[in-house]
């Protein structure tokens, strides 16, 4: 008798995390590696907010709390989604949980039968489909490529749509591309949502303020108030306020739904961590300033790794709306061979070899479901990042 479970078989470890952890083993055996793969960013966790962890644990408030969230939390919460996003939310619509990937991992465990499907537009965040196979459900991919900037079209969403659709799986700006729609753009897509009330919406806005120009964010429930009931708005505060670390995510939704998920996690994990969620309400009630000042920071590394990318012979870059990443297109470098003697047959060959040779760790691009491309995060300094570009460029030019 097998020892592990059916279910093991169906999913990947991910991509992005076996990729970091080789380059720090890389890293600790002496070698000169830059990681251009890790989706977090390089500034320190604002004071006032450290402070308010601080605080938390020299008050004592160390014990466990609610399963879901603690009501300061969940109050804090609603005003920040009444007052960002115009969404009317009580606490009991609210969820706390560890970390963003564990909210969108509850509700699927909560609702998903087997047959029911999850539309996914491509490129995704890697855990997507994972999720959705580990809760018995089906990921159906709907791929949308650099010609229509890495957005899917309402037609491929209505074509997408079956009896078995039980959700449609929404992350803007995305991980990995960084691209944003548009509030024409997503008002076009929830006019075909509107068209089926059998489906509901997840929409993953974990990039929510970490916008760049004039691109404006705006969330389906927002757009469209007919979605408000079926719809569950995920967030936290790991990529804004700089606490990947501390572990919150956070979403609302159907009181339902919200019941649901917490029963989920009182099986597994139950309470996230009280010192976390102390700190997260300092965030969430906080100034805010600062994450405009990341954000020209954010603007102008964005700026400098697309120019240099764009000058990598045989690499096409596109100049992504937001979060922290490029997601060039190496079309031109397939069928060539390393100045290390690699056959260049696919994006995962491009990112192995780079590594290898070159020394900068990237994601390939069939991680996320579209290829030939691979994933930059440019959330790290610019000293680094301008080397990286540049070997990168060499390992291009290099390339024959």
């Amino acid at each position: 008798m097998p020892f592990l479970s059916d279910t093991l078989a169906r999913v990947k470890p991910s991509p992005t995390v076996a990729i970091t952890g080789k380059a720090l083993e890389m890293k600790a055996a002496g070698r000169d590696v830059i990681g251009l793969s890790a989706g977090e960013p390089d500034f320190d966790t604002p004071p006032h907010v450290a402070e308010a962890g601080q605080r938390a644990i020299a008050e004592g408030r160390t014990r466990y709390t609610a399963v879901d969230g603690i009501p300061e939390l969940k109050r804090a919460i609603c005003d920040k989604f009444a007052r960002d996003n115009g969404l009317d939310y009580r606490p009991a619509q609210v969820s706390v949980g560890t970390g963003g990937k564990q909210v969108i991992y509850n509700a699927l465990m909560a609702t998903l039968n087997p047959g029911d499907e999850v539309i996914i537009p491509a490129p995704f965040w890697v855990s997507y489909p994972d999720m959705v196979l580990l809760a018995g459900g089906t990921p159906v991919i709907v791929a949308a490529g650099i010609g229509t900037g890495f957005k899917i079209t309402p037609a491929q969403l209505e074509a997408a749509i079956t009896p078995n659709t039980k959700w449609f799986l929404f992350n803007s700006p995305s991980n990995p591309t960084g691209a944003g729609y548009t509030r024409d753009e997503l008002k076009a897509l929830t006019e075909v949502l509107l068209r089926h009330p059998h489906v509901h919406v997840l929409t993953d806005d974990m990039y929510e303020h970490l916008t760049f120009g004039d691109f404006a964010f705006c969330t389906p429930a927002e757009v469209e108030p007919r979605l408000h009931d079926r719809t569950l708005t995920v967030n936290g505060v790991s990529k804004a306020y700089a606490m990947t670390g501390w572990r919150i995510g956070y979403a609302a939704g159907p009181e339902p739904l919200i019941r649901a998920m917490a029963k989920i996690q009182s099986q597994s994990t139950s309470n996230p961590c009280s010192i976390s969620q102390w700190a997260a309400v300092a965030a969430l009630d906080g100034p805010q300033g600062f994450i405009a000042d990341n954000n020209r920071i954010f603007q102008r590394r964005r700026d400098m790794v697309v120019e240099m990318l764009n000058a990598a012979p045989g690499v096409t870059c596109a100049v992504p709306d937001g979060a922290f990443y490029v997601y060039p297109d190496i079309s031109g470098c397939l069928g060539k061979t390393s100045a290390g003697g690699v056959a260049i047959t696919d994006d995962e060959a491009f990112a192995t070899a780079l590594l290898e040779e070159e020394g900068v760790a990237v994601v390939f691009g069939a991680a996320f479901g579209l290829s030939p491309n691979f994933r930059v995060s440019y959330a790290t300094s610019d000293a680094a990042l301008r080397e990286a570009c540049t070997r990168i460029q060499r390992f291009c030019a290099g390339l024959c």
